[in-house]
């Protein structure tokens, strides 16, 4: 496997948008009946909008990748960085690219593309278990905190309840 981050191409945005679109959807596919996800949808029959991809590839401080392996474009990662504080906004990997090391390996390749972070931050809903896995069990995340009805968030949406922040404080 040659995993790499490459910094998105502007022509390339459309696609990553629809591969972020497709790698969300993948990743509730089958946990959810219809009406279910019918609730959860942000437009569309996509659980995460194409405004809110681009608004976080266009926010200021952001820096958005995509990870590719060989010649082919298998994921990205947006991460919006200021002085020593590091946000991951997105990371994914589209279906049939997934369970090979392929998200451990970009993120590697992040965290050596930006040394002067100190601590990064990434939040994801309670019900996405292999995400929990992936940030705590293979990257080395902690949970700080859990968004519920009892603890809201002034920067996630109203309905948003269920999100786990993790945290993690580089050595």
């Amino acid at each position: 496997m040659n995993t790499r981050l490459e910094l998105l191409n502007p022509q390339d945005e459309e696609q990553f948008v629809k591969d972020a679109q497709e790698a969300f959807n993948y990743g509730v596919k089958g946990r959810f009946n219809e009406d279910e996800l019918k609730e959860m949808y942000e437009e569309d029959g996509q659980i995460i909008a194409k405004a809110d991809v681009v608004e976080v590839i266009h926010k200021e401080g952001s820096i958005a990748y995509r990870i590719v392996d060989g010649d082919k474009k298998i994921g990205g990662a947006v991460v919006n960085l200021k002085d020593d504080f590091g946000e991951l906004e997105l990371l994914f990997v589209i279906p049939n690219s997934e369970s090979r090391g392929v998200g451990q390996s970009a993120w590697k390749e992040m965290e050596r593309l930006h040394p002067e972070i100190k601590v990064w931050e990434t939040v994801t809903p309670y019900f996405e278990q292999r995400n929990i896995h992936f940030y705590v069990n293979k990257l080395g995340f902690h949970i700080v905190e859990f968004f519920g009805k009892f603890l809201k968030d002034k920067d996630m949406p109203d309905g948003m309840d269920g999100m786990f922040r993790f945290q993690k404080i580089m050595k």
